[in-house]
């Protein structure tokens, strides 16, 4: 009985470290590859569920991805300028040094994404999700998120240079160390 177990335990344990089955795929959406570092300027990746994929160093410059799913993803160095990421889902999304430079995210969730040194100059967020963001050191000049959704976001060492941010809602919202020159809605000096 005991060697019975034995055989058992070590045939269920090999299996869970077999090899992968040599025949997958890689995904790729309308010509555009779906792994890090992958060029994809002006793809059309819209309604593409993009969760948890690791798209690190990517290049979706220009690309349409209105209401894509990339929640958990890994875009650390991933570039988005001028895309439209109109309601996009990025909830987690870790994007160390991304830039979404005049990028469209109209609506898009940002809840809970870490978005560390992210440059967001001139980009548009109306009504943008980014509750409990962590946005150190990220660049917001010119930026548009004016109706955005900001509560318990860390905005520490940001750049607001010349950002609207009118009728955003900025409950438990910290912007210590931030630039607010020619911000229209930032928080006054008095209230740090």
């Amino acid at each position: 009985m005991r060697r019975c177990l034995i055989f058992a335990f070590f045939t269920l344990s090999t299996a869970a470290f077999a090899a992968p089955p040599e025949n997958i795929e890689p995904l790729i959406i309308n010509g555009c590859g779906i792994w890090p570092h992958t060029r994809c300027p002006g793809a059309d990746l819209r309604h593409a569920n993009l969760a948890g994929k690791n798209l690190a160093g990517a290049d979706f410059t220009g690309a349409k991805m209105a209401r894509v799913d990339l929640r958990g993803a890994n875009l650390a160095g991933a570039i988005f300028d001028r895309a439209d990421l109109t309601a996009a889902r990025l909830n987690k999304a870790s994007g160390p040094t991304a830039t979404f430079r005049q990028a469209r995210l109209v609506g898009a969730d940002l809840e809970f994404a870490r978005l560390f040194r992210a440059d967001f100059s001139g980009a548009d967020l109306t009504a943008a999700n980014l509750e409990a963001a962590k946005l150190n050191f990220a660049w917001f000049a010119g930026a548009r998120l004016s109706n955005a959704n900001l509560q318990e976001a860390k905005f520490v060492t940001v750049n607001l240079q010349d950002a609207n941010l009118e009728g955003a809602y900025r409950r438990y919202t910290i912007f210590p160390d931030a630039f607010f020159e020619g911000c229209t809605g930032c928080p006054t000096e008095d209230w740090q």
